[in-house]
């Protein structure tokens, strides 16, 4: 039997052109459309050389509704069909993990040699509100108040007032993950810009900023399993690896930050034609900023996430959201096939 994982960084998105990046949330740009829509394609491809036998998978796949993302029109096909579910007659089971992402479950328990997973939809996009230069929490302040929030009562959150639930539910954004730590070489790594910023909006910039002037851009030069702490040392990697060091970094100053799955709009070169499937899937982070809520940056390519990016799912780092990943019984060869399609409406 074998794990397999797909890796949404397999086919990392490359950074934008440096022309691109946003440096500060407080500047001047053109003003964006309300809502922009984008259709995404995504395609992931199993090619096995011996026969599967048995198969259990579990996918990412439904994008999350926010208050700057609307989704339409998702489909999911599994092929060859998934064995029929005791509540579903496409096999295909969906519940909601704790980050209230949608999971999807499906089975095999014919023999096959080859498994398709494409999942469609069209997102409309909003433009975030950036926050204004100074009007965030000190960062000591939140960080303080996130480390007392973590011994707190689930029940206790629920009834207090709307900015305790929500210092509540961040609280668990600041505790350590598997890939993505507390450790004291991620807090010495990011200390010259926490004493250099008071607020958590400044500092989150900062360190996006610090991730992005330091480490490499790297394909295929880091695995699933790499974390935070050994992209640090190695100072390259892709935008799991940027998302990683960014959240442990905060972590490691007593702050709440989550790691985000989706997918990026890129666009051709000039005179080219849109490839499909030449898009990938994309990783970032989300601080939480209050007042602000939380305050999603992508340090790939230096920007505050707007609306070229679409949220797939959120949890404490990859592991929790990996789009697809399935223990099979038999089979070989399972290195997936994965294009991603992302294109304006």
């Amino acid at each position: 039997m074998s794990d397999l994982d797909v890796d949404p960084d397999s086919d990392d998105t490359a950074p934008l052109p440096a022309a691109q990046a946003v440096d500060d949330p407080g500047i001047e740009s053109t003003p964006a459309p309300p809502v922009r829509w984008l259709r995404v394609r995504h395609e992931t491809r199993y090619r096995y050389d011996a026969d599967v036998e048995g198969a259990l998978h579990l996918a990412h796949l439904r994008p999350r509704e926010t208050a700057t993302q609307q989704v339409r029109v998702w489909s999911l096909v599994v092929s060859p069909h998934p064995d029929p579910g005791v509540d579903l007659a496409s096999g295909i089971r969906e519940t909601i993990d704790p980050w209230g992402n949608a999971r999807q479950v499906f089975a095999h328990s014919q023999v096959h040699d080859q498994l398709d997973v494409v999942s469609a939809f069209e997102a409309g996009v909003s433009a975030p509100e950036l926050p204004a230069p100074g009007s965030s929490r000190p960062w000591r302040e939140l960080a303080r108040d996130l480390r007392l929030h973590a011994g707190a009562r689930k029940h206790d959150a629920v009834a207090g007032a709307a900015a305790e639930r929500n210092t509540f539910e961040a609280a668990e954004f600041a505790l350590s993950s598997a890939l993505a730590p507390r450790a004291k070489a991620l807090a010495d790594w990011a200390r010259p810009a926490a004493e250099a910023q008071a607020g958590i909006v400044e500092l989150a910039l900062a360190l996006m900023h610090l991730v992005h002037a330091e480490f490499e851009y790297l394909p295929q030069s880091t695995s699933v399993t790499t974390g935070a702490l050994e992209a640090l040392t190695l100072r390259h990697g892709v935008c799991q690896d940027f998302a990683h060091v960014l959240i442990g970094a905060c972590r490691s100053l007593g702050l709440a930050a989550r790691y985000v799955s989706g997918y990026l709009l890129t666009e051709p070169p000039p005179g080219q034609p849109r490839l499909v499937g030449a898009d990938a899937s994309h990783a970032w982070a989300a601080v939480w900023c209050p007042p602000h809520g939380w305050l999603a940056l992508d340090p790939t390519n230096d920007v505050v996430v707007g609306q070229d990016h679409v949220t797939l799912a959120w949890g404490r780092d990859y592991a929790d959201v990996a789009p697809l990943r399935g223990v099979i019984r038999g089979g070989s060869g399972t290195a997936p096939e994965v294009a991603v399609t992302v294109e304006p409406l």
